[in-house]
């Protein structure tokens, strides 16, 4: 069975090396939505796959640390990095650049961690992500499994070199959690 959480942010980016001259040369933003799909083949003892409740508790925390930030790539220039960063308390640099195909690999990694350090204490079993979709518009989403997510030829992520603000970081309320998922800076 498969369970899905419906989450949305706004976010500004830019994607360099694209085609398309207004996206690769023009920070923008959008309104993101990012569906999270959980599967298992058991209900937990309230007859759930996973609780809404503990999805939300948890998950949103993560997926809103993207929220009303800035979206950096690792391998852009450092002046326009320093220059972002210090014109912004809230960024995310990620060592992929942020295209609606590369968040759905962020997302799905972080969220997987997430999960694995999950302490199930109602039954729950095998609780696995199925896949992870980031609409960057109305009209075009971008959808990453587990195979997707963890493959090389689609750029490493390193969950330690994904560095929040601190700005971020003083805003997550179960600083234990995100400590276990990020080394942070």
């Amino acid at each position: 069975m498969i369970i899905r959480k419906l989450f949305k942010f706004e976010n500004a980016h830019i994607v360099r090396k694209c085609t398309t001259k207004r996206c690769s040369q023009n920070v923008h933003g959008h309104s993101y939505k990012v569906e999270v799909l959980l599967e298992s083949n058991f209900l937990d003892n309230g007859q759930m796959v996973y609780d809404f409740g503990l999805v939300k508790q948890y998950m949103k925390e993560i997926i809103d640390s993207f929220d009303h930030a800035i979206t950096l790539w690792s391998g852009d220039s450092l002046e326009y990095l320093e220059d972002m960063k210090k014109h912004s308390l809230r960024w995310i640099e990620l060592p992929v650049s942020p295209s609606a195909e590369q968040f759905s690999r962020v997302i799905f990694i972080l969220v997987d961690k997430l999960l694995q350090n999950s302490t199930f204490n109602n039954g729950e079993k095998e609780v696995y992500i199925n896949s992870v979709i980031v609409h960057e518009t109305d009209t075009g989403y971008a959808q990453a499994f587990k195979k997707d997510a963890y493959s090389h030829l689609m750029g490493v992520i390193e969950l330690e070199k994904i560095i929040f603000s601190k700005q971020i970081q003083d805003e997550w309320t179960n600083k234990q959690i995100y400590h276990n998922l990020l080394t942070i800076h």
